[in-house]
């Protein structure tokens, strides 16, 4: 596997975050999966609050840290999928719940926090996000291409 950086910025504020989120749902088509990952307080909901915003959302987002999934309307249709994977174990759990058709559907979008509980099932085109802590307010946030090195 090779790991390509095809963006790599530093925010320094929950602003900024939420701006590059917006900026980045304006360029993604639909179907795109975000695969999320950093510490708690890294700034994950505040990254997916700013994606929603770019997709045209307007009611809040907050962490789906209890409910592990929340379903947004898209206003010209689709959904905006935000999940929050940290209570779910395995692979087996989020399947038991139908990840897989939120993570398959063509007309929306799929954020995922703590996607690692299920990297064996993530889609082949999915973009990955990484969101260090630098200090109390700013944030190193890379965003990479995992291919395969056939």
């Amino acid at each position: 596997m090779n790991t390509t950086i095809i963006k790599e910025i530093i925010s320094n504020s929950e602003a900024e975050t939420e701006q590059f989120a917006y900026s980045l749902a304006q360029t993604l088509p639909r179907g795109s999966v975000v695969a999320l990952n950093g510490d708690l307080g890294a700034g994950k909901t505040v990254f997916s609050r700013g994606f929603a915003r770019g997709l045209n959302i307007t009611e809040p987002v907050s962490s789906p840290t209890y409910t592990i999934i929340q379903e947004y309307p898209c206003p010209d249709g689709g959904y905006f999928f935000h999940m929050d994977l940290y209570r779910i174990n395995d692979v087996r759990a989020a399947l038991d719940f139908g990840i897989d058709e939120y993570l398959n559907d063509p007309e929306s979008w799929s954020v995922i926090e703590w996607p690692n509980r299920i990297s064996t099932i993530l889609p082949p085109h999915t973009i990955n996000i990484k969101i260090e802590n630098i200090d109390d307010d700013s944030r190193k946030i890379t965003i990479t291409n995992i291919q395969s090195s056939s």
